[in-house]
């Protein structure tokens, strides 16, 4: 198993509501490193989930490029599409019960996931070796109704991680999970980040699940807008020079307001001109 790059240039996507045109993504230019572990934040309709989905190529982007691997996904075929999703890039969908088949156990949906790629001759671990590595091998043959929601949550990621893909894209994997069960799905995320050099992109809106990753990218009206480094905050200047401001300075500088930005012994300080007061 090898992690998959990611690249996007440009990323448009607009879609058709209500009798309007929505931009849920404005010109995003985003770079994840082979092996990396990252999650994206921000709030509801901020266009995280539309990002995610253009990254497994559920759909196409209105403009702009996006590169997994050596793969254009945004030019990619619908044939070249479908081998990439059966054998190198999986989406675990918020809400276990949507990524498994509710009559089979946790071992059959593990099989039936890997079909597609044994077709391709693909050398694949058994069912159970997979549930055996996300901790929950006494599970391998029980009703998914007999399950704990943690438990489900891992099968749901045994399903995705059964076809070694290269990169593993979760949206909202520890959602309604209680704490116990959470930190656990963090752990089996990152370890198999940490063993097998996996890919993994995540969208939450836990503090603490933020918190657990080395690197967070925030999107804010369809932008990066900011990141996060080991617990420090970052704004990003886009390609076209656009500075998306960290959400406790937004407070503090309405819109309107004029910044200007003095230049102090190799950095730069972020001065606004308050109305009615005049510089020294």
């Amino acid at each position: 198993m090898t992690g998959m790059a990611i690249r996007t240039q440009g990323l448009v996507h607009i879609y058709h509501a209500e009798g309007h045109d929505v931009a849920a993504l404005s010109g995003v230019d985003l770079d994840v490193r082979a092996g990396e572990l990252m999650g994206l934040l921000g709030p509801s309709g901020s266009g995280k989930s539309t990002l995610m989905s253009l990254l497994a190529g559920l759909f196409r982007p209105s403009a702009g490029k996006i590169f997994v691997g050596e793969h254009e996904v945004s030019a990619a075929s619908t044939k070249e599409l479908d081998r990439l999703q059966a054998t190198r890039v999986s989406l675990i969908l918020q809400g276990a019960a949507r990524n498994l088949l509710p009559y089979a156990t946790p071992a059959a949906n593990v099989r039936f996931a890997q079909q597609a790629a044994r077709r391709t001759g693909i050398d694949l671990p058994a069912p159970e070796a997979v549930l055996e590595e996300l901790g929950i091998p006494a599970v391998a043959d029980r009703p998914l109704s007999r399950l704990t929601p943690g438990e489900l949550q891992l099968v749901a990621m045994a399903v995705a991680l059964g076809t070694r893909p290269g990169l593993v894209l979760a949206d909202e994997p520890t959602s309604q999970l209680d704490h116990g069960a959470r930190d656990l799905v963090l752990e089996r995320l990152e370890e198999i980040n940490r063993t097998h050099g996996t890919t993994v992109v995540l969208v939450t809106h836990d503090p603490h699940v933020a918190a657990f990753l080395p690197r967070t990218v925030t999107i804010r009206d369809g932008r990066i807008g900011g990141e996060g480094r080991s617990g420090e905050e970052y704004a990003v200047v886009t390609a076209d020079g656009f500075l998306p401001l960290p959400g406790h300075v937004r407070d503090d500088l309405p819109p309107g307001t004029l910044v200007r930005f003095h230049p102090v012994d190799g950095h730069y300080e972020l001065v606004p001109e308050r109305e009615g007061v005049e510089d020294e």
